[in-house]
């Protein structure tokens, strides 16, 4: 634990425990996979630090944690996810030394490379402003073709009658009429710090993948009454890379 760690009113938690299976070269944690000269992880990392919306950034690593601290130096606190049982296990484990630490919570993913400055500080802002429990990114397409067939893999967002959010299904738990949802989750969340803490351990892994999802808080809150603020996030600065074929997308889009 980094005992150096200021309380702060927000923490950036970035998600790093990936281990890129899908990718060409799979030695190599998917975060430390080159993009134009770096590990795809840094430009987040870059963006992050130009937005200073936070002191030090957290990052959550897994089995091959070691590379990954190695190649990306001492500047950041790690913790390391044993298994990676999911998204809301990854944020889980940053539990015990942020409890006491920060006020709000910021979740960012290493294998999202495109993600600016301005929308990570706009997000933060929004948030803070708002004093919201949970602010979430949301992303909308046209369709999912062309380089937009990156966003058929992500979780949709569920809305009711009245146009609020009441929850995000993943691709392989969802419905054949909620799969033509354009509306897409990025999975870029700031949580009041507290609300987190109080909901995580109501996650269940009773999903297609047996994983505890991070989105699964989105459904939670609505049930207690609770509104999300979205923030519409530019369709090419969500995009995440799984697989090598993804890396191709981006150089499509001018990345």
């Amino acid at each position: 634990m980094d005992k150096n760690l200021k309380k702060t009113k927000l923490q950036v938690v970035v998600l790093a425990a990936g281990h890129g299976q899908r990718m060409k070269n799979s030695e190599l944690p998917k975060v430390l996979v080159s993009l134009n000269g770096q590990p795809m992880i840094k430009h987040l990392l870059d963006a992050i630090a130009l937005a200073k919306v936070c002191e030090s950034v957290m990052i959550v690593v897994g089995q091959k944690a070691n590379q990954v601290k190695a190649a990306l130096g001492k500047n950041y606190t790690y913790i390391t996810q044993p298994e990676q049982l999911g998204t809301g296990h990854a944020v889980a484990a940053t539990k015990s030394l942020l409890i006491d630490r920060a006020e709000n919570v910021m979740v960012l993913y290493g294998d999202h490379p495109c993600l600016s400055a301005d929308t990570i500080k706009k997000i933060a802002d929004m948030h803070l402003k708002s004093n919201a429990v949970l602010t979430m990114a949301t992303v909308s397409v046209s369709d999912f073709n062309d380089w937009r067939t990156v966003y058929n893999d992500f979780g949709r967002i569920l809305r009711n009658q009245q146009g609020k959010i009441e929850g995000i299904i993943e691709k392989k738990d969802a419905t054949s009429e909620q799969l033509k949802i354009t509306e897409v989750n990025p999975s870029f969340f700031c949580f009041q710090a507290k609300w987190l803490w109080q909901n995580l351990d109501k996650l269940t892994n009773t999903n297609y993948q047996q994983e505890y999802y991070l989105t699964d808080l989105v459904g939670i809150a609505f049930k207690q009454g609770i509104e999300p603020v979205a923030v519409l996030v530019d369709p090419v600065e969500a995009l995440g890379v799984n697989m090598s074929e993804q890396l191709e997308i981006l150089s499509k889009v001018g990345f």
